[in-house]
């Protein structure tokens, strides 16, 4: 697991995911033309209108076998 610390609405939060998760986010996010922050505010903002709300890291988990699923 490796744990990294970002700003989400103004506020530091640490995510802790497996290794390949992140190398997947990162290229997500670079192929979307966006940041890894940009990236995870916009599945945390859709995250929370579950309800109830997943956790984060596994919101991040989900989106990430969906895009790979997708082909994305």
């Amino acid at each position: 697991m490796l744990k990294r610390s970002i700003t989400l609405k103004g506020h530091r939060t640490s995510i802790a995911l497996e290794e390949e998760f992140w190398t997947e986010l990162d290229s997500l996010a670079t192929t979307a033309g966006r940041t890894l922050p940009e990236l995870i505010s916009d599945i945390d903002r859709r995250r929370l209108k579950s309800s109830p709300p997943p956790g984060l890291a596994s919101a991040l988990r989900v989106f990430v076998l969906k895009s790979l699923a997708k082909g994305d």
